[in-house]
């Protein structure tokens, strides 16, 4: 039995966009009881069918044509009243970001007893028991704890298990899911997938699930529909598109997953590029209104080594300490103690004074290459004001970044635009010109292609491969991705709770593991195990 109908779908782009519609001609359902997976890069579509759906379209963009029928009638042509009607009670969407979809300032037993409010269900006092009840269904450890929590408080995955509650609320027939584990770590992720699966066989509700990910829809799809370019191109069983996918783009899609056979490390006898001895970092935050007296050891007594020319993984959960590693490598974050000697020169031990004429030797790239570039400026100054500086000439810094950005695939006349004008991945590779422009000794990827779609990942990835190879560049690649670590990287560094557990060559690491964390972490990635090294 049909839950949602859509046929034939049009929705309209304004005037003026780089395309007349955003979903053209899109026909398929949704069973009762069904995960249908919708797959496709950023653009095709895919998000936009969902906010359709829900009402949720952006401003000056229309439904031009077609029908989404759902419950006998046809949701895209009903009053907001009932729209409003309709959401939460008999489709509930949970988003990719939760720290932005939910309320900053309210209890997170509050928002999803609001969620009852606004449909009058329930008395007030039989509210907070329902959220409770909610708040214990998604598994979240403590309830009595997460009920009085604000959003801050939580982890990313706790955030998602929190707006997972909230859609359950008023028990949906229809349950939209954008992109839900995109951001999360891999045992996270395996987490609220299993959490999914295990909601849809109790309540037998459908599941429309939006993501980028195959090793996603290997885990938990029971249909597929691939988008490109706002149209249908390729549907069928999981298995079908899986195994025997019949359209060129699905095929290349398949194709830009990292693959879980890892390449055999390479031997690399070169001096150190970074050396860090003894890093440690503790946080401490004190007793407040809203908050708990704590002490976290980000980083517990950390040694490690980067030869020259070799790339190091290092992987761990959200709250591992990879990232304050990290920054604590570029001087983003002070250490309590320990060495960080990159090209010989201690940049834990130097002053700000000094620390301003040596940073150039180590650089970075974000995971949001969008937060990390000033909209306001163009490419050139972007790319030109760290040279400059550092004492570089003005003509010698404008002509070193035109060269820059054709390394990095862009074209030197991409100079004279904006953030805004460029796609995620076209502004990653900015990111990496921009590091590549103060000729760094080290170069630390943090998240660099997480948020990126397969096909824009693997060409990032190809592009780290290439510029290493050619300016002989060491990179600390700080991911969550174990499946991308094992494509780029030569040896992986595991981190947990702040301590290093683990350290080897790749094919060691992931084929061997010793530490118990480790081998948790690879059991959690979707999709499947590892194969044998490669020859």
């Amino acid at each position: 039995m049909s839950v949602l109908a859509i046929n034939e779908l049009n929705i309209a782009l304004p005037r003026g966009a780089d395309r007349d519609f955003a979903v053209k001609d899109c026909t398929y359902e949704i069973g009762s009881g069904e995960i249908l997976c919708v797959v496709g890069e950023s653009g095709s579509g895919k998000s936009m069918t969902a906010n359709a759906i829900m009402g949720l379209l952006p401003e000056g963009v229309t439904v031009a044509k077609g029908t989404a029928q759902f419950g006998g009638q046809d949701i895209l042509r009903i009053s907001e009243t009932q729209q409003r009607a309709l959401r939460g009670e008999k489709i509930a969407m949970i988003f990719q970001e939760p720290m932005t979809a939910l309320n900053p300032l309210m209890r997170i037993g509050d928002q999803i007893a609001e969620v009852f409010e606004a449909h009058n269900r329930h008395r007030p006092a039989e509210r907070r028991e329902k959220a409770l009840a909610l708040i214990r269904e998604v598994q979240l450890p403590d309830p009595e704890k997460i009920i009085r929590a604000y959003p801050f408080q939580l982890s990313g995955g706790q955030r998602q298990r929190a707006m997972i509650a909230m859609a359950l609320a008023l028990e949906p027939e229809l349950l939209i899911a954008d992109e839900p584990t995109t951001a999360l770590d891999v045992t996270t992720q395996a987490q609220i997938l299993r959490l999914i699966l295990d909601l849809r066989e109790r309540r037998g509700m459908a599941v429309m699930f939006i993501t980028h990910d195959f090793g996603v829809v290997a885990e938990i799809a029971d249909r597929v529909i691939v988008m490109r370019y706002g149209e249908i191109v390729e549907r069928g069983t999981a298995k079908e598109v899986l195994e025997t996918p019949q359209h060129d783009y699905t095929k290349r899609l398949l194709e830009a997953i990292p693959s879980g056979l890892v390449a055999q490390s390479v031997e690399v006898a070169k001096a150190p590029a970074l050396e860090i001895r003894n890093l440690a970092k503790t946080y401490k935050t004190g007793g407040g209104l809203f908050r708990e007296k704590r002490e976290v050891r980000a980083i517990d007594n950390v040694s490690l080594t980067i030869a020259r020319g070799e790339v190091l993984g290092l992987v761990g959960e959200s709250g591992s300490g990879k990232s304050t590693l990290g920054r604590a490598v570029v001087r983003l974050v002070t250490p309590d103690s320990g060495e960080v000697v990159v090209g010989g020169t201690d940049m834990a031990a130097l002053t700000d004074a000094e620390l301003r004429k040596a940073r150039h030797k180590v650089q970075m790239v974000f995971q949001d290459p969008y937060a990390s570039l000033n909209p306001r400026h163009r490419i050139m100054r972007a790319l030109t004001d760290g040279p400059i500086a550092k004492g570089v000439a003005k003509t010698q810094a404008r002509a070193r970044a035109k060269e820059l950005m054709e390394t990095v695939g862009l074209g030197a006349d991409a100079v004279d635009r904006y953030p805004h004008e460029f796609s995620g991945g076209q502004r990653q590779r900015i990111g990496i010109a921009r590091a590549l422009a103060m000729d760094p000794e080290l170069i630390i990827a943090d998240e660099a292609v997480s948020a990126l779609d397969v096909s824009i990942q693997a060409q990032v990835l190809d592009l780290l491969r290439d510029l290493r190879t050619r300016f002989d560049l060491s990179i600390l690649f700080i991911t969550h991705d174990l499946r991308v670590a094992a494509q780029l990287c030569d040896r992986i560094a595991v981190m947990q709770k702040g301590k290093l557990v683990e350290i080897g060559p790749v094919s060691e690491v992931f084929l061997n593991p010793q530490h118990d964390y480790t081998r948790t972490l690879l059991a959690a990635v979707p999709g499947g195990g590892w194969g044998q090294a490669a020859e």
